[in-house]
């Protein structure tokens, strides 16, 4: 039995519809549909404006797409060097456990690694124990110690106008 094959490209405005549809398919797995927001118009701009840091790795198995991952650049003031982000990586669930999500994330360590980052990063939500178990088979370290801290929507409103 033959591996399917898995060919990969860089998003471009012209696929902001997938692209979109990639998001809502990984926030209905997470079970965070009612936190989609985004339309094509924001995706659009945001992830494909000129000055936008953000890019988009799209994986094909033929003419189908499978699989997705967000990623941008951020900065380690310890290592005193740039790192890269991974927002999301999702493969719809009838293409999983074909090595598809494996082959998008050694493309973006190697984009990482291109780029002379000092590390990749990105977060799994602490439910996901075949995520964690797959990122950990490939030598990644689930940072317990550390929790994610964020603001959003109406609270970032009030701590922006806090004096």
């Amino acid at each position: 039995m033959s591996t399917p094959t898995l060919t990969l490209r860089r998003a471009t405005r012209a696929d902001v519809p997938l692209v979109l549809s990639f998001v809502n398919d990984l926030a209905a797995y997470e079970k965070l549909s009612h936190l989609v927001v985004a339309t094509e118009e924001v995706i659009a701009e945001e992830l494909f404006a000129p000055k936008s840091h953000t890019e988009v790795l799209l994986g094909y198995s033929g003419a189908e797409a499978v699989a997705f991952a967000v990623y941008f650049h951020n900065f380690s003031t310890f290592l005193g060097r740039k790192g890269l982000y991974l927002e999301d990586l999702y493969v719809r669930p009838e293409h999983r456990r074909r090595g598809f999500g494996r082959a998008m994330l050694l493309h973006v360590a190697r984009i990482a690694a291109e780029r002379n980052c000092g590390r990749l990063e990105w977060s799994v939500l602490d439910w996901n124990e075949p995520a964690i178990f797959f990122y950990e088979t490939l030598g990644a370290t689930i940072m317990h110690e550390w929790k994610l801290v964020r603001v959003t929507g109406e609270a970032l409103e009030k701590l922006a106008k806090m004096k």
